[in-house]
C-alpha cells in the first residue's frame, strides 16, 4: 500500500508518516520499482499502535521505547502521565476561571484587563497586607470580579483581611448574595461562619431574607450570627435565638444588647421578658446562666421584667441577687 492510501485509511498525514520514517520510528518495509514507499499490513498495524500510544500523551521517543524495548514497563510512565495530565488540567482550569472572571467585569480596554489581573494576583498573595489592599481597592475604578471576592471571603483566615473582604462584598451589590448563600451549606464549619458574617454586612432585603432562613440552619454558629444581625435590624424573629445565645454564654453581651434594642417595641418587650423569665423558671439553671439572664433583663421595659428582677434580688446566689438589686435601683431611678 502506497503512502497516500495509508494516509487516507489511517488518518495520519503523509507528512507525519514521512516524519516517522525519518526518525526510524516507522519505516515502510518495501519500495516500489519507482522508489515509492510501500507499507505492509504489519507496517499499518504499527502505525495504529503509534497513534494509540500518542493519544495517551506519550512522546515519540516514549512511543519508540514502548514498541521496541521488550523490557519497557508501562506502569511508571502511565503514573507520570496521570500526574502530568492532572497538573495540566489544574492549570487550564485556573486559567479558565481567571478568564471568566475578567470577562464578567466587562473591561472597557486592555488597561482595565491589566488592573483586574493585578487585583486577582494580589488577592491570591501570601501577604495579608497585599490581600487587604486588594480588597479595599476593589470598589475603585475597576471592580473586582464578584466570584473572586466571594471565594476569597469564604477562605480568608486573617481577621483584618476578612473584614476588608466583607466590606468589599457589601459594596458589590446583590450578585454576591447568591454565592454567599451557597456558602451557608458548605461542608466546612468555618466557611459557613464566614458566609453568614459576610451576608450580615449587606443591608438590603435580600440579605435579611437569607438571615431569616439561617435561623433554622443546623449550624449553631450560623444561627447565632444570623440572630445578632437580625436583632440589629429590628427583626423580632431573632428573639428566641438571641435568648439561646444569652443562656449559652457565647456573644451573650451582644445578644443582650440586641434584645434591649428590640424591646423598644412594647409587644417585643413583653415577648422578650417572657422568654427570659421562662428560661429562669426551668429547673437546674446554673448561677452563671441566671446571672446572664438577669443582666439581659436590664434593658427590657415593663412589669414582667421588673417582677423578675424583684424575685432575682432574693436569689440564693449572691452575685445574681446583688446584680438584680442594682438593676432594680436603676429602674426606680429612671
Amino acid at each position: 500500500m502506497l503512502i497516500g492510501d495509508v494516509a487516507r485509511r489511517s488518518g495520519v498525514s503523509t507528512r507525519m508518516l514521512r516524519h516517522y520514517d525519518s526518525l526510524g520510528l516507522m519505516r515502510p518495509t518495501g519500495r516500489t520499482g519507482a522508489g515509492y514507499r510501500e507499507y505492509s499490513d504489519e507496517d499499518i498495524r504499527r502505525i495504529f499502535h503509534i497513534e494509540s500510544l500518542r493519544s495517551l500523551g506519550l512522546s515519540l521517543s516514549e512511543v519508540r521505547r514502548a514498541l521496541d524495548d521488550p523490557e519497557f514497563t508501562p506502569s511508571k510512565l502511565v503514573d507520570d502521565l496521570i500526574r502530568q495530565t492532572r497538573e495540566r488540567i489544574a492549570a487550564e482550569t485556573e486559567l479558565l476561571t481567571r478568564l471568566r472572571r475578567v470577562g464578567a467585569v466587562e473591561p472597557a480596554g486592555w488597561q482595565d484587563v491589566l488592573q483586574i489581573v493585578a487585583l486577582l494576583r494580589a488577592l491570591g498573595s501570601k501577604s495579608a497586607g497585599k490581600r487587604q489592599r486588594a480588597a479595599l481597592s476593589s470598589a475603585e475604578e475597576v471592580p473586582m470580579p464578584v466570584e473572586a471576592l466571594v471565594e476569597a471571603a469564604l477562605s480568608e483566615t486573617d481577621p483584618h483581611v476578612a473584614g476588608a473582604l466583607r466590606w468589599a462584598l457589601a459594596q458589590s451589590g446583590d450578585d454576591a448574595l447568591a454565592l454567599l448563600a451557597e456558602g451557608l451549606g458548605a461542608p466546612a464549619a468555618e466557611v459557613r461562619e464566614r458566609a453568614v458574617r459576610s451576608i450580615a454586612e449587606f443591608s438590603d432585603g435580600g440579605a435579611t431574607v437569607l438571615l431569616r432562613d439561617a435561623l433554622a440552619n443546623p449550624d449553631v454558629v450560623v444561627r447565632r450570627h444570623a440572630a445578632l444581625a437580625l436583632g440589629a435590624r429590628g427583626v423580632a424573629e431573632a428573639i428566641p435565638t438571641l435568648i439561646d445565645i444569652v443562656v449559652e454564654g457565647t456573644n451573650d453581651v451582644d445578644a443582650a444588647d440586641a434584645l434591649g434594642a428590640l424591646a423598644d417595641r412594647p409587644a417585643s418587650a413583653e415577648r422578650i421578658a417572657g422568654g427570659l423569665v421562662d428560661r429562669l423558671a426551668r429547673s437546674g439553671v446554673e448561677p452563671a446562666v441566671r446571672l446572664r439572664l438577669t443582666q439581659a433583663l436590664a434593658d427590657i421595659p415593663g412589669t414582667t421584667a421588673s417582677r423578675a428582677l424583684a424575685d432575682l434580688s432574693h436569689d440564693e446566689d449572691r452575685a445574681v441577687a446583688l446584680t438584680a438589686t442594682y438593676l432594680l435601683g436603676l429602674r426606680d431611678a429612671r
